[in-house]
């Protein structure tokens, strides 16, 4: 079975996703700065993915001889500093911080890695009731467009996005995935295509630019794609180029859907204008394969996500329900206590 991150034994093992499609290469960790430069040279990725792979990262740190808090501490800040837009990688350091906290003595290594095993666990089962509602929403015979990569890779479990395609699929809804390449570092050719092939989903791969006249031409029934961060209001940060393709969702009058766990939500931010976006080395823009394809001499402007306002997104997909707008009211509700009720459907 594939999968993105696991604990072997007495480590770390994440598959090299950088290798994907050419090589299936697992990788293992020993130590903590090896998980956090894992994160920040995108060997693991995909913000549930991240989480649990910083989680373990601090089992890692608790794991050597004589480590006392102050060592778990210093990890939790290095794992910290890797990537700045995925929520999820710094709601699962919070629950590691607060484990630290609260078990500061000989069993906190065993209490740590408790909670990190609870992280994953949480995470496979958030995946699962998001693949199944998502996939309520998509109608029978569809064609169904995705940006980036939110498979099982992706998220330690499932999938997002691509989870709800490939389920969807499995119950006869979805006849055709489309993927665009997702600029720079071609997610959605290089992993997303690979997992829609081995799930056996019919699939179509297309350039970045060419979203407007497929839409124009072709019967694109919904867009699904996954999410990094979502703001209390309902913005959605997510791979670059995410909010090009909302605004032509809008324009060409097809569903926006946009699938991710509670632990994407961050009820501190009120709108996505707080939400602090990633950019990375102009080497991912002016290079390929490692050879220079850009012309020498220009500045490179790399953000790797974006932002789309709620008002262009039709719903919101959650482990505990379906939101619709306004969001911030059923956000809020869902991070409460009770997680909220919904009905049969999976609609709050």
């Amino acid at each position: 079975m594939t999968y993105s991150v696991e604990w072997h034994n007495d480590h770390v093992r994440m598959l090299d996703q950088r290798l994907l499609p050419r090589e299936e290469h697992y990788v293992d960790f020993y130590h903590t700065d090896d998980v956090a430069e894992a994160i920040r040279n995108m060997t693991v990725r995909g913000a549930p993915a991240i989480g649990v792979a910083a989680a373990y990262g601090v089992v890692l740190a608790a794991s050597k001889g004589g480590a006392d808090s102050a060592t778990v501490e210093k990890a939790i800040a290095l794992l910290a500093s890797t990537r700045p837009t995925a929520v999820n990688l710094f709601a699962a350091l919070d629950r590691m911080r607060r484990v630290l906290r609260e078990h500061n003595g000989v069993n906190l290594r065993a209490a740590l890695m408790h909670e990190a095993r609870l992280i994953h666990q949480n995470e496979i089962d958030s995946s699962s009731a998001i693949c199944r509602l998502g996939a309520s929403l998509v109608p029978e015979g569809a064609t169904v467009l995705t940006h980036c990569n939110a498979g099982m890779i992706a998220t330690a479990a499932g999938g997002t996005a691509v989870g709800v395609i490939v389920e969807a699929h499995r119950q006869g809804r979805v006849v055709r995935a489309v993927a665009t390449e997702t600029r720079p570092l071609l997610q959605g050719a290089r992993l997303t295509v690979w997992e829609l092939i081995r799930a056996g989903v019919p699939t179509t791969l297309i350039t970045d630019s060419m979203v407007a006249h497929l839409m124009r031409t072709t019967r694109i029934d919904c867009v699904i794609t996954g999410a990094d961060r979502i703001a209390t209001n309902g913005d959605v940060a997510n791979k670059i180029g995410t909010y090009g393709i909302a605004v032509l969702a809008r324009a060409h009058r097809v569903p926006f859907y946009a699938a991710a766990p509670m632990s994407t939500v961050d009820l501190r931010l009120r709108t996505g204008e707080a939400i602090q976006i990633e950019e990375r080395s102009a080497s991912e823009v002016s290079h390929f394969a490692g050879k220079r394809i850009a012309a020498e001499g220009p500045e490179i402007w790399n953000p790797a996500f974006d932002v789309t306002p709620h008002q262009l997104v039709t719903a919101i997909i959650t482990e505990r329900g379906i939101l619709s707008s306004p969001y911030t009211r059923q956000l809020t509700k869902l991070a409460g206590p009770s997680g909220g009720r919904r009905n049969r459907s999976g609609h709050l």
